[in-house]
């Protein structure tokens, strides 16, 4: 991308809007690329395994089911420690929690890559968890902090192009590694020595300007209804339906993209063809349908804000809506003419990723946001991809993989459905929130010095 056209992407101003005023926080750019540098190797991190699943399945003669308990024990780890690193990242330095998250999920990574056991692999896959989950739920917090609310949906867009992006070079790097070493193992070093610099970087950084106030020392908006801050969630409708939807989607994206690669090599093309093939395709169909995808619901979500109040909510459920019947046709078209559909199924679930963030991000307060994200993380991930892989593994092994595929589409419908149903509560909840935003800037902060941390550093 030329500097002109990254200008033009990170500073054009829009027009004004009565509920987000004001230019980004000095470091935004900086912040920003050094998120999505992270995330893209969280992202290649977790589908190098799905790339070389079926060469660890054959290595240590287990069951699909079983390969399935790989993903399910990452993610329990990531979303049982989610909510403690949403906790203290409302309190202490998010970046010092994104370095240490960032370079223990990259040890780990390698570790993987050393398991000479099924119970060890189970086991760095949980370390894995870990580090991300210190990281996580505090990343998107730290743009909100950047950036206005009106802004933030083409942002978040941004963060989380690492999704199909990362996704992709996790096949492409996993099958092409492993076709050329011979070695299921070797993918998994790849990300080792990138991660620990990038953790390093984290060190590095500051706080944007609301957060190095929320941070600096206790004030009124901080010490007073605490629990009833954490507890207003719970009756923030947005936030609620937001959370659901994004469960349902979830469970249908983690199904997918953990076993589609093992859907096309073994049941259409029968292990006829390399696999390394096989992710190469898949990963650049990842990577141009979730770049396109991902970067144009933002952009629609926010572009639309100003005519439809409930915009975020209903791109999402569009995209949602769309890819039901592109996920049928994928299973009842003849490859290989259905890597069409296959582009389009990803273009349609990697819609939402921008709206949706946007609104966990825009409906919640600033003092309770890093928790809001956390909770989040928690539920989706408990109640979608982390029992996703094995339920269809099982299914697989029962009936088969188009049964199984034919499950997660009834959940791109459920999303689809409960995103229409929050919309109308949008505007009146993102209302109260940027309230409660300019609140807690108004207050004066403590005059207490707090304690040097890495984050401090110039």
């Amino acid at each position: 991308m030329s500097r002109h056209m990254a200008n033009a992407t990170f500073d054009h101003q829009p027009p004004a809007d009565p509920l987000a005023e004001g230019a980004p926080r000095p470091g935004a750019r900086a912040a920003l690329a050094l998120l999505l540098g992270i995330n893209l190797f969280n992202y290649v991190d977790r589908y190098v395994l799905a790339a070389v699943e079926p060469l660890i399945r054959d290595h240590f003669k287990v069951t699909q089911a079983q390969m399935g308990w790989l993903a399910t024990a990452f993610l329990v780890s990531y979303m049982v420690f989610s909510p403690l690193f949403g906790w203290l990242g409302d309190r202490f330095s998010r970046w010092a929690l994104v370095a240490v998250g960032v370079i223990l999920w990259s040890i780990a990574s390698g570790a993987t890559g050393l398991a000479t056991g099924f119970a060890i692999l189970l086991l760095t896959r949980c370390f894995v968890g870990v580090g991300e989950a210190a990281y996580g739920p505090v990343a998107p917090t730290i743009l909100s902090d950047f950036y206005p609310v009106s802004r933030r949906g083409r942002i978040l867009s941004w963060l989380y192009l690492a999704i199909p992006v990362g996704s992709a070079l996790g096949y492409v790097v996993g099958g092409g590694l492993a076709s050329a070493s011979h070695s299921w193992r070797v993918p998994f070093y790849a990300v080792v020595i990138p991660g620990v610099l990038l953790g390093a970087w984290a060190l590095f950084m500051r706080e944007p300007r609301q957060a190095t106030a929320n941070h600096s020392g206790p004030t009124p908006a901080h010490s007073h209804n605490r629990l009833a801050d954490y507890v207003s969630l719970l009756h923030n409708r947005s936030y609620v339906l937001d959370t659901l939807g994004m469960t349902a989607m979830t469970f249908a994206i983690g199904g997918m993209s953990f076993w589609i690669p093992a859907y096309v090599y073994e049941y259409r093309y029968h292990r006829t063809i390399d696999l390394g093939q096989v992710t190469l395709i898949f990963g650049a169909i990842t990577v141009v349908a979730g770049f396109a995808a991902t970067l144009l619901g933002g952009w629609a979500g926010d572009r639309l804000r100003g005519k439809l109040p409930g915009s975020y909510f209903l791109v999402s459920a569009g995209g949602l809506l769309a890819g039901f019947p592109m996920l049928l046709a994928l299973l009842y078209t003849p490859f290989p003419y259905d890597w069409g559909f296959v582009f389009l199924t990803v273009f349609c679930v990697f819609f939402n990723t921008g709206p949706s963030n946007a609104i966990l991000a825009n409906v919640t307060a600033p003092n309770v946001r890093a928790t809001a994200f956390a909770i989040n993380i928690l539920i989706i991930h408990a109640l979608g991809d982390a029992i996703s892989p094995p339920a269809i593994g099982w299914i697989s092994d029962k009936w088969n993989m188009n049964v199984a595929f034919m499950f997660v589409g009834l959940m791109l419908l459920v999303g689809g459905v409960l995103w229409l149903w929050g919309a109308k509560y949008l505007a009146g909840d993102t209302r109260r929130a940027v309230e409660a935003e300019r609140a807690a800037e108004a207050v004066p902060t403590s005059p207490a010095v707090p304690a040097p941390s890495a984050a401090t550093i110039p």
